[in-house]
């Protein structure tokens, strides 16, 4: 079968090419998506729910064998011991992260993308983007010159009456801690906290694939969806990209196509480039590869958000009412550190009221705090061997920047003081440092024995404050007190460097780039270098990664392009 357009990836970029491209009939176009679909009126329930723990810890919706070290590496020490293996949960589902992520609806600041300019991604700056941010949304809060009002895709905040007794509480701390109050993150750019922004309506989330795959969308006659179709290898004559081989429901395919457009995210799409021989020529070598196209760019540079938590015990009176709402995040804080020449605005927070899908989750609330502008960029996407049902190897390398280290050490100090107010007191006890270990990470799959465990130790948590104590101290800290990370550097360093984690907003790994860029992988309407017939739409070309949750950008992104593919062909 022959199409003008193949999108590899049906994820946040993907819906919005297969939308926007096949509005035009005289383009026949195909979407590959490894997972399952989310048609209209038969979306799974774990997707559209308000609360996104049943569906990102779901192994239905996610890469399950993806596993990747946050740690910094040792690349001078050969035998320092490697960094664990932590399961990343990234998106095997039509709508991809969109289908599974917390709804955050985070545009970013002006100044991330005039730096995506000024890296040599021309046509990228504020003035440039905003039009496309308006044209994915309906915000259902404002209608002003900063919101849309036409698109897939609608936005909101949650109403105060419908706050949680943590976010309630958090909200006059923070007052009397002298926050500037905003009333959108979205059209007020300064330092102060706000209600958050989300992808949500009618308490239900509205994902890519919703807004953008609606039954009218699916029934043009040049729009075509494979789900549960593994690209297995990009087909060429020379340096053009002529199609794809996949397996549909596990029968071997080829489809042609004039144009092939990964969209398979910032760990998969150079995955499928170094397998097509693009990229690192010594890395393709050592995995006997034969070399197509040196781009020394890809895989390289991997970006995400660095992050700690905080966390608390919650009092009844403070958890998440479902008679109300299914959010647990009502609340965000933007600062501004001051250090290491940091732009404004280059750290945020979240309040989260409920920090799982089981009961001892719906207990626990949490600041989780993470590097709003990083600037550590070392971390890199490897292949594990050619072939394509392995996963890549994958380093992040968080904190490789130390001025990253040293903000979530001062955030620690900043946010600590937020329990002693009167208001968060009245609401929560035994604040504690959290991480995302690998003993939370079992706990939190979804299963039968983890319900009646968590079930368990609940009512063990709300019993006798003896009790409680003992349990938080013995079985959630990590092995050290929030008073003792305030008050010791080094306990506090060892803590963020165990603790860190990314916020799964992978980015950067073939970016866009002047053509006098060495490691540019696109140009600036995300066509592969050298290569005819290829391109990369999706958080992968990001030049940097933005101040904000990564699926707006990504969806912005692809509405750009799709924009400039219309006009230009």
């Amino acid at each position: 079968m022959e199409f003008d357009y193949i999108i590899v990836g049906g994820g946040s970029a993907g819906s919005v090419l297969a939308n926007r491209l096949s509005k035009d009939p005289r383009n026949k176009v195909l979407v590959c998506e490894a997972g399952e679909d989310t048609p209209p009126g038969k979306v799974p329930s774990e997707i559209l729910d308000s609360y996104p723990g049943t569906a990102y810890l779901n192994d239905r919706f996610i890469w399950t064998d993806l596993k990747v070290t946050t740690e910094v590496i040792s690349h001078n020490d050969k035998d320092a011991p490697k960094p664990p293996l932590r399961k990343y949960e990234q998106a095997r589902v039509l709508g991809g992260g969109s289908s599974i992520n917390g709804q955050m609806a985070n545009r970013g600041a002006p100044s991330d993308y005039n730096e995506w300019e000024n890296r040599g991604a021309d046509g990228w700056n504020w003035d440039n983007v905003l039009p496309y941010f308006k044209r994915l949304e309906t915000d259902l809060d404002f209608n002003d010159e900063w919101h849309g009002s036409e698109g897939p895709i609608p936005v909101r905040r949650v109403p105060e009456k419908h706050w949680t007794g943590h976010s309630k509480a958090l909200y006059e701390t923070l007052k009397r801690a002298n926050y500037n109050y905003l009333p959108d993150q979205n059209g007020f750019f300064e330092d102060g906290f706000f209600p958050i922004t989300i992808s949500n309506m009618d308490e239900q989330r509205v994902s890519a694939s919703i807004g953008y795959l609606t039954a009218d969308i699916r029934s043009r006659d040049n729009l075509h969806i494979s789900t549960r179709t593994s690209v297995t290898e990009l087909l060429f004559e020379e340096n053009v990209c002529i199609g794809v081989k996949a397996l549909v429901n596990g029968k071997s395919e080829e489809f042609k196509g004039q144009e092939i457009i990964l969209s398979s995210g910032a760990i998969h799409s150079p995955a499928h480039l170094m397998r097509a021989g693009i990229g690192p020529e010594g890395h393709l070598r050592e995995m006997g590869i034969s070399i197509r196209q040196s781009l020394p760019g890809v895989g390289q540079r991997l970006m995400d958000h660095p992050s700690i938590a905080l966390a608390s015990f919650l009092k009844p009176s403070a958890r998440v009412r479902n008679e109300l709402t299914r959010r647990h995040m009502n609340l965000a804080i933007r600062y501004s550190s001051g250090i290491g020449e940091a732009p404004a605005g280059d750290m945020f927070v979240v309040g989260t009221s409920k920090n799982s899908w089981h009961k001892v989750g719906e207990q626990i609330g949490a600041f989780l705090v993470f590097v709003n502008k990083t600037f550590s960029e070392t971390g890199e996407v490897k292949l594990n061997s050619p072939h394509w049902t392995d996963e890549p190897s994958v380093d992040f390398n968080l904190l490789s920047d130390k001025r990253d280290l040293d903000r979530l050490m001062d955030a620690i100090r900043r946010l600590a003081p937020l329990y002693s107010d009167p208001a968060m007191q009245a609401v929560t006890s035994n604040p504690f440092p959290a991480a995302y270990s690998d003993k939370v990470r079992q706990v939190g799959a979804i299963t039968t024995k983890n319900k009646i465990l968590t079930g368990i130790a609940a009512r063990l948590l709300d019993g006798p404050k003896f009790l409680r104590d003992y349990l938080i101290e013995n079985f959630l800290m990590e092995g050290c007190s929030l008073e003792e990370i305030c008050n010791d550097d080094d306990t506090a360093e060892a803590f963020i460097r165990r603790a860190a984690v990314g916020v799964w907003h992978a980015s950067c790994t073939c970016r866009m780039g002047a053509e006098n860029d060495p490691m540019a992988v696109t140009d600036n309407q995300g066509r592969v270098r050298g290569i005819a017939g290829l391109r990369v739409v999706d958080a992968s070309i990001f030049p940097v990664v933005p101040c904000a949750n990564t699926n707006l950008p990504t969806i912005m992104t692809a509405e750009k392009i799709a924009d400039n593919i219309l006009r230009t062909n």
